[in-house]
């Protein structure tokens, strides 16, 4: 079998490329990059290197071409539009070099009253694999917990999260975690030979004042949980490029739709995802 991973320079891409590694040899993995020179130490440690862009099917076909099973990782953009349009070039070059399979990597919030801004491209990902005649597995990450480890200096100047969602829960999952599943998945037919759809999670879910008190403990410093309004929290991030879009999320997150708690990782790897407390443990670092 041959796997191609895309955005295999990511924080992602590169944790399923080590994960997959250790479920297959090296040659059997060919990185789709959008930019080579960030590949180089991939390329040194022996993998094959494909140029991949979205909007190029003809160079996605002649990346693809040879490969069996195509982990597909999105692009980062906030624009729903424009991600579609991606996968649908995708799909095109897919069928044109006879991939077969699909392993897509998407997100928890997916539901049709979900008003994070994009909702609507997740929710439309597994009827559009289930009408491509392609195998395929739909794999749903939780809020990933690494972003956490670099705010918790903010966090901790801040002495609260401010994260506007309530007395709601949300589920997370480290990067690590999510690979782990993707990676077998992507090797074991049985798990994607009938359009499945997974949603990887720890084992709880944590509310914000759960999330604080974890926070505290490790860093040794006071956290506490004052949330903002979803304006205010939009306001403070907008500078960074993203403040809206997250606001939409921990707004579906206030209307509890971010809390789903699943055992799929466990049904995937045969054992338990880390905790949150034992992730930042292992993450943190004064």
């Amino acid at each position: 079998m041959k796997y191609l991973i895309t955005g295999a320079t990511g924080h992602l891409g590169r944790y399923v490329t080590k994960e997959l590694s250790k479920l297959t040899l090296t040659h059997n993995i060919r990185l789709g990059v959008h930019t080579p020179a960030k590949a180089i130490d991939l390329k040194v440690a022996g993998y094959e290197i494909a140029s991949i862009n979205y909007a190029n099917i003809t160079m996605m076909t002649q990346a693809f071409k040879g490969v069996d099973a195509l982990i597909y990782i999105p692009s980062l953009t906030y624009k729903v539009q424009e991600r579609i349009n991606e996968f649908e070039n995708t799909l095109t070059a897919v069928k044109k070099a006879g991939v077969s399979t699909i392993i897509d990597v998407s997100f928890i919030a997916d539901q049709a009253n979900n008003p994070f801004q994009m909702a609507s491209y997740y929710a439309y990902l597994p009827a559009r694999l289930a009408s491509s005649g392609l195998q395929y597995a739909v794999i749903k990450n939780a809020l990933y917990a690494d972003p956490l480890v670099p705010y918790l200096p903010e966090l901790i100047k801040r002495q609260n999260i401010i994260y506007p969602v309530g007395d709601q829960a949300m589920s997370f999952i480290s990067r690590k975690d999510s690979a782990e599943a993707i990676a077998n998945v992507a090797v074991r037919p049985y798990f994607h030979d009938h359009g499945q759809n997974y949603l990887l999670t720890m084992k709880q879910n944590y509310n914000m004042v759960e999330l604080s008190r974890i926070m505290s403990a490790i860093t040794g410093n006071h956290i506490g949980y004052s949330p903002v309004t979803l304006k205010e929290f939009a306001d403070i991030y907008r500078t960074e490029g993203d403040g809206d879009e997250l606001a939409s999320m921990y707004h579906a997150a206030a209307m509890g739709l971010m809390d789903e708690v699943t055992n799929d990782f466990q049904h995937l790897t045969g054992h338990e995802p880390q905790n949150m407390k034992d992730f930042l443990i292992a993450n943190y670092q004064c």
